[in-house]
């Protein structure tokens, strides 16, 4: 999450403006290209977290409830069918063979746990939120959140439990809400 979190500052334009200024002019980003920059961020956000959603479940499904043994014919391709039916617009072709590189939950340490990236977006778009919350105008609001994000996320890590020390941060369990706004799509 802290990794993820940084690069929330790069979409805050009074963050930017600090940092991103012609060597020369000093003038900042025009709002036009700003406007562009965020723009491409949110493109296609929903069509790409969605794909996330599909490789977690088909993940968390395959790890879970498929065994190729009393499968009833059902083979690892059907299965990544039907859960593509429930979580992409665009179903993939029928010689789509996706599932055989997906490298990730067989062979790169992730055998059901790929949902941890989409989680990793939620949890650090809703930190990120307090900060929101607080007023990014406001540099004393944002230091003293900041320091109790230093306290909290970032001190305690791996110490505690992390729905513990995400609650201690935030005083309640994680919400989409943020990650929604930040993808442009609430």
């Amino acid at each position: 999450t802290p990794s993820q979190f940084m690069e929330n500052w790069c979409y805050d334009k009074a963050t930017i403006d600090k940092m991103a200024v012609h060597y020369e002019t000093g003038e900042k980003i025009p709002e036009e290209l700003w406007t562009k920059i965020k723009d491409s961020k949110n493109f296609r956000s929903a069509s790409m977290m969605l794909r996330q959603l599909h490789f977690a479940v088909l993940d968390l499904t395959l790890h879970s409830s498929f065994d190729p043994a009393t499968a009833d014919s059902k083979s690892v391709h059907d299965v990544c069918q039907e859960v593509a039916e429930k979580y992409l617009v665009q179903p993939p072709m029928d010689y789509d063979r996706f599932l055989c590189g997906f490298g990730h939950i067989f062979a790169g340490g992730y055998a059901a746990g790929y949902y941890s990236y989409k989680w990793a977006e939620v949890l650090s778009a809703d930190c990120f939120g307090a900060f929101e919350e607080a007023g990014l105008e406001d540099d004393s609001a944002v230091q003293a959140t900041g320091r109790r994000f230093r306290d909290t996320i970032l001190a305690k890590g791996g110490g505690m439990a992390p729905a513990q020390v995400f609650e201690e941060f935030r005083g309640r369990a994680p919400e989409p809400e943020a990650l929604l706004r930040h993808s442009g799509l609430a």
